[in-house]
């Protein structure tokens, strides 16, 4: 029997706080999103950098830890699963959203102060990004 894999792992910083919630039955679920940069330098010899953002869905007990220790601009190591979710609007507009479902979460480098931490104009992507493949 051939089994699939769905494993994601990311080290990037909090765009914003996390977020917490509970379900109907009152299971506590947190969301917060990461932001992961790269660099490189384009044909051209012109220094490139992109920053990917990802919406981060913890449940239980991480989500708890989450929403206590995480702030914005906080580094972050997140192990979990894709998912994509689709729903309809009250306006019946259809949405699809991916995220990442974490099962595991790490806290990197020091916590951030209000003068040092990563601000989302510090991942600002470019339109033209050219690809180095």
């Amino acid at each position: 029997m051939s089994r699939g894999l769905n494993k994601v792992m990311i080290i990037g910083y909090l765009g914003r706080d996390p977020e917490m919630r509970y379900t109907p039955s009152g299971k506590p679920v947190t969301t917060f999103s990461v932001g992961t940069s790269r660099n490189w330098t384009n044909s051209d010899g012109e220094r490139r950098s992109e920053t990917e953002w990802f919406n981060v869905v913890t449940w239980g007990n991480l989500a708890e830890i989450c929403k206590q220790y995480l702030n914005k601009g906080q580094q972050v190591y997140i192990d979990g699963r894709l998912q994509t979710r689709r729903w309809e609007d009250s306006a019946g507009t259809k949405h699809t959203t991916i995220e990442i479902v974490a099962n595991e979460m790490m806290m990197l480098g020091d916590r951030p102060d209000s003068n040092a931490s990563h601000t989302d104009a510090d991942y600002e992507t470019n339109e033209e990004d050219n690809f180095p493949y």
